[in-house]
């Protein structure tokens, strides 16, 4: 979708920071072109990859992995768009009438695809760089999208946020960012119990917009396929609005300093934004000097990319299709997809469907995902171990990501799988307000994403991203941040109707911290430059 502004927002930081004269040959390597090879840093054999590995990194691998001996693995049956059918489904709703539904998906089946099979191609490739430590991922939107708060200034604030943060993190951290939204076409959430009870009155759960209304009545909950249409229809116009934004000029760098939200103008992070946003004009301004174009697409348009969670089955295989160029399927409901926590089962509908797509895929992974299973579990999505393919994004609460991640990540080295570490500091940090709300303390996410890093520290692997739930709107239902957030306050602009997500001012002093920790990181490894962020400790 568009050219990145990757290289743009890292040449810009060089320029400021003296290093100019060697910054644009790095980063033009992210200009679409030929796929460069790519191995595993942290391979235990390098022969599975399909380049040789860096020196170091192999020395560091044969010294702290042996792989075991693999025994031969039973073949998995023959894949077809329907195969899952054969398998186990849970999470799927129970629609009252079966005719109903068929007719419905045949007609989507019929509709154009929401994006196209080359678009979740270049996007493997840039989450393949993100395994390899040479870009950053950031995924954030939604918990889940709605009908009722579908309009275009919701879009473009959260896109906005999103933007802002992608600066703060290239600019700091010196690093591509690959920004990809939890938009058009996250719907569907899982749910711990099929049935919701209130004052004695029991209905079945809320499962998404694309299921069933919110609302608590009987007519509401049952299931209804005719939504699907219209989460189709919204999909198609969300990703629409977001192909303007990213190539349309307002993702310009230029722009840099009109991202602001009208709302965070007189505050701690606002300030901050600016102060790096005039950075980011000076060294423009450096580059415009200096003959540098500032008008190539690399600096006025960026990449950007949709996700959500496989959850729907029904609804995928009907935008599931056949690429014509590579003879691949492809599921054109989104550019990247995951399996949840609670979907994932190796043996179950959920896998067997993902694993004949050709979209990139996230793994959902807890505090109770066992390491040998996740070694299988990547073996089944990814039997020719390709880079970018698979995506391992954790969830676990800080002191379970301090215990848990480092058997995670030896498994999968040991094991010799190419995979991109993404940390989700929202769902292991869900607690319950005394007013009964559901909310998150800033404080566990950032003691999460300290976690992660440290971890990754700690291993010598990559902390390849993060993972949110969050909004470009002032809401009030996560607690804390710079601009504190209580518990009496949630009541005042909460909004969400699922989950509780971080609002713009938190999600940015977030990518601050991120920022400086990645920067931090660059300079242990000598790379780059030594550029301060404006102030805030990690």
């Amino acid at each position: 979708m568009a050219l990145a502004t990757n290289s743009a927002a890292a040449a810009a930081a060089a320029a400021v920071s003296g290093g100019a004269a060697s910054q644009p040959r790095r980063a033009a390597s992210f200009i679409p072109m030929k796929r460069r090879t790519v191995s595993a840093v942290h391979a235990a054999d390098p022969s599975k990859n399909n380049g040789p590995v860096p020196a170091a990194a192999a020395a560091k691998a044969s010294a702290t992995a042996v792989a075991p001996e693999k025994k031969p693995a039973a073949a998995p049956g023959k894949w077809a768009v329907d195969s899952w059918k054969s398998k186990k489904a849970l999470q799927l709703p129970e629609y009252p009438s079966q005719e109903e539904l068929d007719s419905v998906l045949k007609t989507i089946e019929t509709f154009p695809p929401v994006v196209f099979a080359g678009e979740a191609r270049h996007l493997e490739e840039r989450l393949a760089e993100a395994a390899m430590g040479r870009a950053f991922v950031l995924q954030g939107g939604d918990c889940a999208e709605s009908f009722k708060e579908f309009n275009a200034n919701n879009i473009r604030d959260t896109f906005r946020i999103l933007l802002q943060m992608g600066a703060v993190l290239m600019f700091g951290g010196q690093v591509p960012v690959v920004k990809v939204g939890r938009m058009a076409g996250q719907f569907a959430k899982p749910r711990s119990d099929p049935f919701e009870e209130r004052d004695g009155v029991k209905l079945p759960s809320y499962r998404g917009d694309n299921v069933n209304g919110d609302a608590f009545d009987e007519k509401s909950r049952i299931p209804d396929p005719q939504r699907m249409i219209r989460a189709y229809a919204q999909s198609v116009a969300t990703l629409n609005l977001l192909r303007a934004f990213a190539t349309g000029g307002y993702a310009a760098m230029q722009r840099v300093t009109q991202w602001n939200l009208d709302f965070m103008d007189h505050s701690e992070q606002g300030d901050r934004y600016r102060e790096l946003a005039h950075r980011v004009d000076e060294a423009l301004g450096f580059m415009t000097a200096a003959g540098l174009t500032v008008d190539h697409p690399i600096m006025t348009t960026t990449d950007f990319w949709t996700s959500h969670e496989c959850l729907l089955l029904p609804y995928e295989q009907a935008l599931t299709r056949e690429d014509s160029t590579s003879g691949l399927f492809y599921d054109c409901s989104a550019h990247m997809l995951w399996v949840g926590e609670r979907t994932r089962q190796l043996d179950g509908a959920h896998v067997e469907f993902l694993r004949g797509v050709a979209n990139p895929l996230g793994i959902k992974v807890s505090d109770k995902m066992n390491p040998n299973d996740l070694v299988k579990l990547i073996e089944i999505l990814n039997p020719s171990n390709k880079p970018g393919r698979i995506t391992i994004i954790t969830r676990m609460g800080a002191e379970n990501m301090r215990v848990k991640l480092p058997h995670l990540i030896r498994a999968v080295r040991n094991a010799g799988q190419i995979v991109t570490w993404i940390t989700d500091p929202m769902h292991g940090n869900t607690i319950k307000a005394p007013c009964g709300l559901k909310t998150r303390p800033f404080d566990s996410i950032l003691a999460e994403v300290r976690a992660f890093f440290d971890v990754h520290d700690q291993e010598g692997s990559h902390p390849g991203g993060i993972h949110l739930e969050m909004t470009g709107q002032n809401v009030t239902e996560c607690i804390g941040g710079s601009r504190t957030v209580t518990f009496d306050d949630l009541s005042d602009r909460y909004h969400t109707h699922c989950d509780p997500r971080l609002n713009a001012s938190q999600s940015l002093e977030l990518a601050f911290i991120i920022a400086e920790r990645l920067r931090k990181r660059r300079m242990r490894s000598g790379l780059n430059n030594n550029l301060p962020l404006p102030p805030l400790a990690f």
